[in-house]
């Protein structure tokens, strides 16, 4: 007898954005999924294997029936997050970038030199992130090797998929000495270290936690780094993140070093490539745009981390219309929320901004940008299938051949502000609901790759 898993079955609602600007939703759906955790079957109600499947399912211990106001998402992409910046998250967001970088944030960073208080800080947060519905995450970790590797192990073992890069940064100049690469040198060879390792992990065989080479950004990194890091990172077909024209200080650092924006400066280095997450990307121009559009890049759109930071309003409805692959981070702590919903209603909240304008002393036809907005569809497309696209992973969408990654929305709960009336709400409308108002005591189950990580 084979001792292989049967399959999962989940019966309920199904609610996901495939294509950009279209909800698919079907009810009483039947969905099917291996033992390796890839969706290999969708039973629709009137199709005509339906109640065969149907019958056959109710009979199987394996299946899971969602209750009346439960709903079947793709689990949430997490773009851009600073996984040693977790003890911080919703502190010293009134300072300004840099200030923040030196006085706040580098000092919490060289912790991680000691294990013992990396392990409990990057368990909690992994486990919060699941909580909250995030399937897939996106890492930058610091200087320090072990630690980095130690959060490679800890996603493994919790069975959260992961992009996680040991950060490289080497520039004297803008690093301070108790944090920083003692030379490119040691960048460079901690940065395969760390490649070699996540590859070599045992239990890692389908790549579920994923290594990507990481210089912070371009004022933290010297030339000769930023050009061994493209070399690497085209050597081990690696995935790559960096920020990219995030504020001000930052763009007009890269300008007067180089004579080019972060984008034209990042592509001579060779970071350009289709595994290329760049965070934020609030200043970049059409013919940045065109750029990054040909090297296939994501972009890691941060709403509300922007709103303290980066003053400005990143274009998500010029980029989406532009065909870029755009998704969304938490970027936490830049970002003062934890969770890709409330960056969802931050997508929709900074897009209408940037329409209608905010300066009141401005008249009505001056003050916005017009055909700015994004739809909460919109965000909800970025918190699932933008992000996977930009990270070319067969997730964020609950279709034939793609992994299970999945969570339940419950909007029954109790002490949610998440409510819906079957009689007045309309299956976009709690869509809309669950973009606006859920929270992560709405997350009732999590799976990854088929694995119930939250939930019985």
């Amino acid at each position: 007898m084979s001792n292989e898993r049967k399959e999962t079955v989940i019966l309920g609602t199904l609610v996901h954005a495939p294509v950009r600007g279209e909800l698919e939703v079907i009810h009483d759906a039947l969905v099917s999924v291996s033992a390796n955790g890839e969706i290999v079957k969708i039973d629709k109600s009137g199709s005509t294997t339906y109640e065969q499947s149907l019958v056959a399912a109710r009979k199987d211990p394996q299946l899971t029936t969602l209750k009346d106001g439960q709903y079947l998402l793709p689990g949430l992409v997490d773009l851009h997050i600073h996984a040693p910046q977790w003890p911080q998250l919703g502190k010293a967001l009134d300072l300004p970038l840099y200030d923040w970088l030196q006085q706040c944030t580098f000092p919490l960073e060289a912790k991680y030199a000691d294990l013992e208080f990396a392990r409990p800080n990057y368990s909690s947060l992994v486990d919060n992130l699941i909580a909250n519905g995030t399937t897939t995450a996106t890492y930058f970790g610091t200087v320090h090797l072990e630690a980095t590797k130690l959060l490679a192990d800890i996603c493994l073992a919790k069975g959260q998929r992961a992009v996680i890069g040991r950060v490289a940064m080497d520039n004297a100049d803008e690093c301070p000495d108790f944090y920083r690469d003692p030379t490119s040198t040691v960048a460079l060879d901690e940065t395969r270290a760390f490649i070699d390792y996540v590859r070599g992990l045992s239990g890692n065989s389908a790549n579920r936690v994923m290594p990507a080479v990481t210089p912070r950004f371009i004022p933290s990194c010297t030339d000769t780094l930023l050009k061994g890091l493209g070399k690497i990172a085209h050597e081990y077909d690696c995935h790559i993140q960096t920020h990219c024209s995030e504020s001000d200080w930052e763009h007009n650092y890269v300008l007067d070093r180089h004579g080019v924006n972060d984008t034209q400066s990042l592509d001579q280095f060779g970071l350009l490539t289709d595994k290329t997450i760049l965070a934020h990307a609030n200043l970049i121009s059409d013919g940045d745009m065109s750029t990054i559009k040909q090297a296939d890049c994501g972009i890691a759109h941060c709403p509300l981390s922007n709103i303290y930071f980066s003053n400005a309003v990143f274009p998500a409805r010029r980029a989406l219309d532009f065909g870029l692959n755009v998704g969304l981070g938490t970027d936490i702590s830049g970002g003062p929320k934890a969770d890709i919903l409330s960056n969802c209603l931050g997508a929709v909240n900074a897009s209408r901004s940037l329409e209608e304008g905010v300066d009141p002393v401005l008249a009505g036809s001056e003050r916005g940008t017009a055909d700015s907005r994004v739809s909460y569809l919109d965000a909800f497309w970025m918190a699932t299938v933008g992000g996977a696209k930009s990270l070319g992973l067969k997730v964020g969408q609950l279709s034939l051949g793609y992994s299970f990654d999945a969570i339940v929305v419950d909007t029954t709960v109790a002490n949610s502000n998440l409510m819906v009336w079957s009689d007045l709400d309309s299956d976009a409308d709690i869509l809309q609901k669950i973009v606006y108002n859920g929270g992560r005591n709405n997350i009732e189950k999590v799976w990854v790759q088929g694995r119930l990580l939250k939930g019985q």
